[in-house]
């Protein structure tokens, strides 16, 4: 080889060296800033936290906008909000609820790619915000107290690698993990295969484990992006995984949205039934409206209840949080500090 190959060959060595650098070196956001959190707790009265990511909470309005949003997006602020009050909030008495601002994807074009390229579009910027705030949270903020991971959709997504990355590198702090409600996106038998270290749930009272489910309608004309081949499920109602019927009189309560997706009704009953489809991998409602509230989008099918997850089975997921805490507690000796009908304070991020 002579010289002038020999030079061309180091370039291109160099030049692709230079590119997997910039690829990992990214600088994720300072959580040292109050700013960059959506919630922090006033007041630490729970023995337990909970660690909440916020699903995809805006969307770019025209091809000219990244396709990952600043943290201080406004858009992403005020719909991180709007998801935190439907799906937090059924956490807040049981623990003390911490929740980062977190640059993240649009959901149309990051659902359109191939799931190798979401992989590395969630798992670049988005998951480098959530890694840092998850990691500065156990430093600055757990003192060592148990904790409730939370999400849904991309924020679920997310949790996804924080369980088989994170936790793997620390087992102490996945020691003190009560459960993972990975809600919103699937967990599959390949992923639990890879990652030997994780377990999903078998039951209503068994702790350290994952939660996930994807809410369908019976029939669904369309995709459902979120539902991955071996998807999991257990249901919401009974937290058992076989595919018996729990009735909507079995639901402990729902929360109905509005069309702004704000709470409209509060603890309705009789509204949400829960069925697991093992082939699918979803849980089935046969109950809701398809016609008011799934008539299908540019990225969910009709028929698709993405954004009823947690307002579907809001009480029982209170519920089943609070029942988790006390086992835990209760295993570790520890006195539970939670009371299921209080309410937790807790102070938004501007």
């Amino acid at each position: 080889m002579n010289a002038k190959k020999i030079l061309v060959l180091v370039i291109a060595i160099c030049f692709s060296l230079t590119l997997v650098a910039s690829a990992s070196e990214i600088q994720a956001t300072d959580y040292g800033q109050v700013e960059h959190w959506l919630a922090l707790p006033s007041s630490i009265d729970k023995a337990v936290d909970v660690f909440y990511l916020y699903p995809t909470a805006w969307q770019k309005l025209n091809a000219n906008e990244p396709n990952i949003c600043e943290i201080d997006n406004p858009s992403m602020m005020k719909g991180s909000k709007l998801a935190f009050a439907r799906q937090a909030t059924a956490f807040e008495p049981v623990g003390n609820i911490y929740a980062p601002y977190y640059r993240q994807a649009d959901a149309a074009y990051c659902l359109s790619l191939p799931l190798e390229e979401q992989d590395k579009v969630v798992g670049g910027i988005p998951k480098a915000d959530a890694f840092a705030a998850f990691d500065y949270y156990i430093k600055h903020y757990n003192h060592g107290r148990p904790f409730i991971l939370v999400g849904h959709s991309q924020g679920s997504n997310i949790l996804v690698y924080l369980l088989s990355e994170y936790m793997k590198e620390h087992p102490a702090v996945y020691a003190r993990m009560v459960a993972a409600y990975v809600i919103g996106y699937s967990v599959t038998d390949d992923y639990l295969a890879k990652n030997p270290h994780l377990k999903f749930a078998k039951g209503p009272n068994d702790t350290g484990v994952i939660i996930s489910y994807n809410t369908e309608a019976p029939i669904v004309i369309g995709n459902n992006p979120v539902v991955l081949p071996g998807a999991l499920a257990i249901n919401p109602i009974t937290w058992t995984r076989t595919e018996a019927l729990a009735t909507a009189a079995q639901n402990l309560g729902s929360i109905v949205l509005n069309q702004k997706g704000e709470i409209a009704s509060d603890n309705v009953k009789n509204y949400a039934d829960a069925r697991v489809d093992k082939k699918k991998g979803v849980v089935i409602c046969s109950t809701a409206d398809v016609e008011k509230l799934s008539l299908g989008n540019q990225v969910f099918g009709k028929g698709v209840y993405h954004s009823f997850d947690y307002p579907f089975y809001y009480y029982n997921l209170r519920q089943n949080a609070a029942n988790r805490v006390d086992k835990y507690l209760s295993k570790h000796k520890q006195a539970p500090k939670f009371n299921i009908t209080g309410d937790a304070l807790v102070r938004f991020g501007t």
